[in-house]
């Protein structure tokens, strides 16, 4: 199965199916031009493909290069940026797109009751420890000489510090939406194992059986389902927190006690001069 196939018969269809069911005020304004757009959910989700894009280019590009993972070369359309062939570009931005959509269905049919977040910096802090003590353990083990071990760190030494920086400023807030991210993470994760799983039976791309653990679901390696599960949470989180009104209005604070701090920094500048 060409790469381009596993997209167009597993990823298009849903994604169709949500592009033309999330948005319906933004078709509504576009085509009867009538009533309000959230214009903020979809900036939300358009960001996180940009994201997506600019933060596993490089990341990926080490992958392929160090034949961590491969693509069989009559598969694919032999069109490269980087060592990276145009369909797995394509995977990020569609992922982003399905996963971001899911959620936004979600939040305005399921989860629609007012937000409730009781503020708790303890949470914040000692998440945020946590992460950052298994990212460091993932460094350990990346560094290490243990061969079987490299693609498992690699995955988490990429993904762990978005999602450090996502707990430090909403643990909180994303514990107030457990429900919403419980089943905003799931489904897609799933859905996106059994792909992989379809494509690497099939020989669209491997995994190098040297790099990993070995341990796997079928013939779904560990470090498959970890990547579509962080990469997932980091979307889920991300949507969840840029539309949350206490995390707009923490982030206010933040900017607000910034502009304090610098301006009198500002005004000190000159006299000093």
């Amino acid at each position: 199965m060409t790469y381009f196939g596993v997209l167009t018969i597993f990823i298009l269809p849903p994604l169709l199916a949500l592009v033309a069911l999330v948005p319906r005020d933004l078709w509504h304004r576009l085509f009867r031009r009538t009533g309000p757009v959230n214009w903020l959910a979809y900036a939300a989700v358009v960001l996180h493909v940009v994201i997506a894009v600019v933060y596993t280019t490089p990341w990926d590009n080490y992958l392929v290069a160090n034949r961590v993972w491969w693509y069989d070369p009559e598969l694919v359309t032999g069109i490269t940026l980087g060592w990276v062939p145009i369909e797995e570009y394509t995977f990020f931005v569609v992922q982003s797109l399905l996963t971001g959509l899911w959620t936004l269905a979600l939040l305005r049919s399921v989860f629609t009751a007012p937000e409730n977040v009781a503020a708790g910096r303890n949470l914040r802090r000692t998440s945020a420890l946590l992460v950052l003590g298994l990212w460091l353990v993932s460094v350990a083990l990346l560094v290490s000489s243990w061969t079987p071990g490299r693609y498992l760190a690699l995955i988490l030494v990429w993904g762990l510090p978005p999602v450090l920086v996502q707990v430090w400023f909403g643990a909180d807030i994303l514990r107030a939406h457990w429900r919403l991210l419980a089943l905003a993470i799931s489904l897609p994760t799933l859905y996106l194992w059994l792909v992989d799983a379809l494509a690497i039976n099939s020989g669209t791309w491997t995994i190098d059986p040297a790099q990993t653990t070995g341990l796997k679901l079928w013939v779904l390696p560990i470090e498959e389902m970890l990547f579509f599960l962080i990469t997932n949470v980091l979307l889920v989180f991300g949507v969840t927190l840029v539309l949350s009104p206490e995390s707009q209005r923490r982030l206010r604070d933040l900017v607000t006690n910034f502009k304090r701090i610098d301006l009198p920094a500002k005004e000190n500048g000159p006299a000093a001069t």
